[in-house]
């Protein structure tokens, strides 16, 4: 093989690793594990740029773990939906048989690597593999409420990063995972929402009522509001060392006030692209919202 193959080759390898752990969706979420480590930080736990990489090679390979088992799950229902047909297993890029062997070698490096930091971060770092692909992949097909099981992997991450830098997990780490646990609903419903034709290819069950509906649209509004009260706790006080100043918490209320205009236009419109918008601006707000408790903590 000339060295214009073996590139090729190489970068096919990893166009295909990047697909198969959801690269985007890995950083993201390591994004949230990072954002947690910096808030837990302080001069008891120092910050330690170990820790830090440590944190986010043992955090991707924990997501990407997650994701390979899940479409080793949905192989079948993936190749019937036109956003997910084109995956490495069922497009045949990758067997399954390989991608097992990807999902634990990932499996083993993720737990390992997270319990070199402390045992409580590779202990939930494990419970979020087991819950996501063995509770909430399962339940897709067969209840809504898999969007509730589902949001307890998905809100792990942002809570994990306190925990690997404070080997605690108590009212602080509690906060987060409550901020991040909230968020899932209206971001995933968003998402069900303008996806809802080729989810039903695939007999997914993403939204509460199962149908675009007012009641859905409801539930949306009333988990956005959760959410904004959640990410507004650290102002009170009562959140222990996770604290945040009143100049944040309205910058906080602001972005959450963006997000529940669009939450309520879904309500109003009633169609896809509302819901499309909802799903982005859902992802700024998260992100935005993190930036901003890190940036009060070091500014403060």
């Amino acid at each position: 093989m000339n060295a214009s193959q073996t590139q090729v080759s190489l970068r096919s390898v990893f166009s295909d690793f990047t697909a198969i752990t959801k690269a985007r969706l890995a950083i993201s979420v390591v994004f949230s594990s990072v954002a947690g480590y910096l808030l837990g930080v302080s001069d008891v736990f120092p910050f330690s740029w170990t820790t830090l990489v440590l944190l986010t090679l043992g955090g991707y390979c924990m997501v990407g773990a997650s994701n390979v088992f899940n479409q080793i799950i949905e192989k079948d229902l993936d190749a019937l939906m036109d956003r997910t047909k084109n995956r490495p297993i069922p497009s045949g890029k990758i067997t399954v048989r390989n991608a097992f062997i990807l999902g634990s070698v990932l499996t083993i490096l993720g737990i390992g690597i997270l319990y070199s930091i402390n045992p409580k971060t590779a202990m939930f770092g494990a419970i979020s593999i087991f819950l996501y692909t063995s509770i909430y992949t399962p339940l897709k097909t067969i209840t809504p409420l898999a969007v509730f099981v589902g949001a307890f992997p998905g809100a792990i991450p942002f809570m994990l990063g306190w925990v690997a830098a404070t080997n605690d997990f108590g009212i602080e780490a509690g906060t987060l995972f409550l901020i991040q646990f909230f968020w899932q609903f209206p971001h995933f419903w968003a998402i069900g929402w303008f996806l809802f034709e080729d989810y039903e290819k695939a007999g997914f069950f993403m939204l509460p009522t199962g149908k675009r509906d007012k009641k859905t649209a409801i539930q949306t509004i009333m988990y956005t509001v959760w959410l904004i009260a959640a990410s507004l706790l650290p102002v009170t006080g009562f959140t222990g060392e996770l604290k945040l100043s009143i100049v944040s918490a309205v910058i906080v209320f602001l972005l959450g006030i963006w997000m529940l205009v669009y939450a309520v236009k879904l309500y109003n419109k009633m169609d896809g692209p509302a819901a499309k918008k909802l799903m982005l601006v859902s992802v700024s707000y998260i992100s935005l919202m993190q930036v901003i408790l890190v940036a009060d903590k070091f500014l403060r």
